[in-house]
């Protein structure tokens, strides 16, 4: 139930007070992050974590002027492959044989099985796809926000290409998915934070099937 009260408590904040959220906090959150489940494991993503004010600035002007880029303690960017390669492939793979301490054959041609078919797709097909496994971490982000008693607004109002060339995620083979700022409610400013959560009754949005 604790859980289900933090969610209960978190909305996107619509304004934040510019409080500084102690790096611990942010360390869980990015742990959580990194805990979650992605297609093959693969991880084709990193998150760029921006304290710096300037930066923040820089950004704010392509995200619709929201406060809450530049009022927020910690952005989080969520940058997605550009596209999925032999190398990238591969080092999931080693690095899972290495931390496991074995081969397993099974697993070896599960490799050469994504390695028949990803490097092969269009880039752009293979972004979308790897942004999607960015949105889990992304979600499990938000969640372990809430758990911290922290606010986060999830942004998809922004101009990728815009930040892309601000954080130069293009170099890195990296394109930016969807921005996370993270702070502390300012609610004397937020018109959103005495309105009740509103969601579909569970009827509406759950089928069971037995």
């Amino acid at each position: 139930m604790e859980l289900l009260d933090k969610l209960n408590w978190r909305y996107a904040a619509k304004a934040m007070n510019g409080k500084k959220v102690p790096e611990d906090k942010i360390a869980r959150i990015l742990e959580a992050a990194r805990l979650a489940p992605t297609s093959s494991g693969l991880q084709p993503f990193e998150i760029i974590v921006i304290k710096n004010q300037s930066i923040k600035e820089k950004i704010k002007p392509v995200a619709w002027n929201q406060s809450v880029i530049t009022d927020c303690s910690h952005l989080l960017v969520f940058a997605a492959w550009d596209t999925y390669t032999v190398e990238r492939i591969n080092y999931m793979f080693d690095l899972t044989n290495e931390i496991r301490g074995f081969k397993n054959e099974g697993w070896e041609n599960y490799r050469q099985m994504l390695l028949n078919a990803y490097p092969q797709k269009d880039a752009e097909v293979n972004f979308n796809h790897a942004a999607k496994q960015a949105y889990i971490a992304f979600s499990q982000a938000i969640i372990a926000a809430a758990f911290e008693g922290l606010d986060a607004t999830p942004i998809e109002g922004f101009d990728p290409t815009a930040v892309d060339e601000i954080l130069n995620l293009r170099e890195k083979g990296l394109r930016s998915a969807v921005l996370l700022p993270i702070g502390y409610r300012q609610e004397d400013k937020d018109w959103l934070v005495n309105l009740v959560k509103v969601r579909k009754p569970m009827e509406d949005l759950v089928t069971v099937i037995e």
